[in-house]
């Protein structure tokens, strides 16, 4: 059983690999007949974006543009995982509070990140606080609103038990909202951090004079679409390698109860 188990795991693990490596071909070859019947301004095809990336590769500034947006993202999306968390554990334990402010949350949700931008460019200018803002603004709600949510789930049974012990408001959150809303909290934060990657790019922009929004503009406007597409095609590689290296395995870690509970 030892051996078996190991086995069975690589082979599904291989299985997986080899599903997602023939989806990339089919995707690539798609693309490149795509790009036959059109111009390269239009739609590149894939040896010429492939050269575009390693032109890309070998100036000063992209791992430094790449390492700044990278760098905003991820200031805006701690800032909101601490406002959001606490927030919505101040919202959730206290009904009549979460009741009054609910409206507020409903409205910040339905704000769209170009205005938030707008607003970011009048008041900070053309800055890193810009991108960090709209970052912000864009990952605090979805947080917020996760973790709130998952204060509803917390059974009252305890929270009555807990005072009857004379526990104070800080140790029932601490001992039974925390550990019940971490799994709605991290499903917050990965959506988070996605639409942080996206928003931060409209706020380089137009608030921006480096990262990779700025650079894309730059391209935009010069009509090098390989280097748009190069430079998407950089952004959503890092983002599967830190979906499958840092967040996976941060979530195995943090939930493996689950697994072992349903075995």
């Amino acid at each position: 059983m030892t051996i078996q188990a190991p086995v069975a795991e690589w082979r599904k693990v291989s299985a997986t690999v080899l599903k997602r490596l023939a989806l990339v071909a089919l995707l690539l070859g798609i693309w490149s007949l795509a790009a036959r019947g059109m111009p390269a301004y239009v739609l590149p095809g894939p040896m010429r974006v492939g050269q575009a990336w390693l032109s890309l590769l070998h100036t000063d500034s992209f791992w430094l543009d790449l390492g700044i947006t990278f760098w905003r993202v991820l200031a805006g999306f701690a800032l909101a995982a601490v406002f959001g968390s606490v927030l919505g554990l101040v919202l959730g334990s206290n009904r009549a509070l979460g009741d009054f402010f609910e409206p507020v949350l409903a409205v910040t949700n339905t704000i769209s990140s170009a205005i938030w931008a707008i607003f970011a460019l009048i008041w900070f200018g053309i800055s890193n606080s810009t991108t960090i803002f709209v970052v912000f603004m864009t990952a605090m709600p979805l947080i917020l609103t996760n973790v709130w949510r998952g204060t509803q789930t917390v059974s009252a049974d305890l929270v009555e038990l807990a005072h009857s012990f004379r526990m104070s408001r800080a140790q029932v959150i601490g001992k039974i909202y925390l550990p019940t809303i971490l799994p709605d909290f991290f499903s917050g934060a990965r959506l988070a951090f996605g639409f942080g990657w996206r928003v931060s790019l409209v706020a380089e922009t137009i608030g921006s004079s480096n990262g990779v929004g700025y650079r894309l503009r730059q391209a935009a406007d010069l009509v090098q679409t390989d280097q748009v597409f190069a430079w998407t095609i950089t952004l959503v590689a890092l983002m599967v390698i830190l979906e499958f290296s840092v967040l996976k395995p941060i979530e195995a870690r943090l939930f493996r109860w689950r697994r072992q509970t349903q075995a």
